[in-house]
């Protein structure tokens, strides 16, 4: 389930970093994902009014958070990834469901 989106998400992730001469070694891959969490936060207390709204809207906060939230997902995946972590499985003993046999809505 996570394979497939993990490599769009590698494909992605090199060629950013390719293009800004980023090297991605052991480490950065943990402290992107440290980077996003405090961006996710921060725009969280945006939103819930806990910080400075810096001119934006509510419909706007919101899709910062989303924004930031996705750039969290593509880090978890990419850490995922790059430490070789089968998530389907840890998913399956932690939460205790088969992400795997998860249907889309119809």
């Amino acid at each position: 389930m996570f394979s497939k989106l993990m490599e769009q998400f590698e494909a992605a992730s090199a060629v950013y970093a390719n293009a800004n001469g980023i090297t991605r070694d052991p480490d950065w891959f943990l402290l992107k994902l440290i980077e996003e969490a405090g961006e996710v936060t921060q725009a969280a207390n945006r939103l819930s009014g806990r910080s400075r709204a810096k001119g934006m809207g509510e419909a706007e906060r919101r899709q910062l958070l989303a924004d930031e939230t996705a750039d969290l997902l593509g880090h978890v995946l990419l850490f995922a990834r790059h430490h070789s972590l089968d998530l389907e499985e840890a998913i399956a003993r932690k939460w205790r469901f088969d992400p795997r046999k998860v249907t889309a809505d119809p």
